[in-house]
């Protein structure tokens, strides 16, 4: 069992949003395992139905003298958001511990639901971290495959594929025709293959929309719909107004390796050092570290990127409350040389003069070059979020 790095509070009830095979359920059965617990699936088709004929069904399992101490745990909440009434009044008048899991609060938003008026915290999991994993981290694996828990540890690459084969399938099934999210399927499908193939890249909705034949404000609604299931997020230009030849459009991030190349049919081409396609699959699986150490840290930082009309980019830049700006270049390399950071030892300091430059590759030996400190990228996140790197 994998120890992970969220650690919600236990004395409170909370949400637990995250996409599906993320791995909350067996988070939850070993973060609570100390604990007595009622476990509510509302995955299991014969008890949506009794529910649906009768929720007061609900009520009646809470409150059963041998449950009615236990902390209770509800699996995928927005199958049916109505019981959020009823969890409602439990949580405030009997103070009961509610666990709601869900693979998107998108149901609950659609139904005016408040999530419990702010009397729930809210969490957000994600696909495994290196750091989770531990001395046994394959770097390769997690490029090729990603790092979704059932992917990941399969027993071989075949099987790892097949996974992520099924799953892109399974979420157009389960997570859009079901839900009924979208209108029409086919122009979505055309969409997932194009996110994919435009992971990190900047945002062009007016070229997408003509790609997949419908307009602007669609395009808009697909990618909301993936940050809403959690299977992709919005990294932000730099907001800070400090040259007029800055470009603003966003870049949009997959949230895990092996689903991208899922969704864009590229699961057989292999990976190869010194390829474009590898650097861009390392810069993409090293942001996703910073994204989801963030999101478990609660550190308040913000991350977001760099660049300029003639192209000049800065990889990931981090503002981080009461510290120094943190300016980001990432390289797949495992030797690197003072050529690696000519562009943001040029540009970083129109960014911020005072921020501290990093240059994170494969490389183990930590230099200087000029303002720029190059290190091991596993030692960086060790620097930055504390604890050991397993090297």
């Amino acid at each position: 069992m994998l120890d992970r790095l969220l650690k919600p509070l236990k004395s409170k009830s909370f949400f637990l949003f995250g996409a599906r095979g993320c791995g909350k359920s067996t988070f939850l059965s070993s973060y609570f395992s100390d604990q007595d617990y009622l476990y509510i699936d509302l995955l299991d088709p014969q008890l949506i139905d009794d529910l649906r004929l009768d929720i007061g069904r609900f009520k009646r399992i809470v409150t059963q003298p041998e449950n009615c101490k236990k902390i209770v745990i509800v699996d995928e909440i927005q199958k049916m958001p109505e019981l959020l009434n009823y969890i409602h009044q439990f949580i405030f008048k009997e103070q009961r511990i509610f666990i709601l899991t869900g693979s998107s609060a998108r149901r609950l938003k659609q139904v005016g639901t408040n999530l419990l008026a702010g009397r729930a915290l809210v969490y957000d999991m994600y696909p495994l971290t290196s750091r989770e994993i531990g001395p046994e981290f394959n770097l390769e694996k997690a490029l090729e495959v990603g790092l979704f828990p059932e992917v990941y540890l399969a027993d071989s690459e075949e099987l790892a594929v097949e996974i992520l084969r099924a799953y892109s399938l399974t979420y157009l099934e389960k997570e859009i025709q079901q839900e009924q999210w979208v209108r029409k399927i086919q122009p979505f499908r055309i969409f997932l293959s194009i996110a994919g193939q435009m992971n990190g890249k900047l945002i062009n909705r007016a070229s997408i929309a003509k790609d997949v034949g419908v307009d602007d404000m669609t395009v808009a609604s697909y990618y909301e719909l993936l940050e809403d299931t959690l299977l992709g997020f919005t990294l932000p230009a730099y907001h800070r107004s400090i040259r007029k030849s800055q470009r603003k459009t966003s870049k949009f991030y997959i949230i895990d390796p092996g689903l991208k190349r899922a969704i864009d049919r590229t699961l057989i081409t292999k990976l190869l050092p010194q390829t474009s396609a590898y650097g861009e699959a390392f810069e993409h699986f090293v942001i996703l570290e910073f994204y989801k150490l963030t999101s478990y840290a609660r550190n308040d930082w913000r991350l977001s990127f760099f660049q300029t009309k003639e192209g000049f980019e800065i990889d990931l830049i981090i503002e981080r409350p009461g510290d120094k700006l943190l300016l980001v270049e990432i390289k797949s390399k495992k030797k690197v040389s003072n050529e690696d950071v000519a562009v943001i030892n040029r540009i970083g300091p129109e960014v911020d003069v005072n921020a501290e430059q990093y240059l994170l590759s494969q490389d183990t030996e930590t230099q200087y070059f000029g303002k720029t400190t190059a290190m091991h990228w596993r030692k960086a996140l060790e620097l930055l979020y504390g604890g050991p790197t397993h090297d």
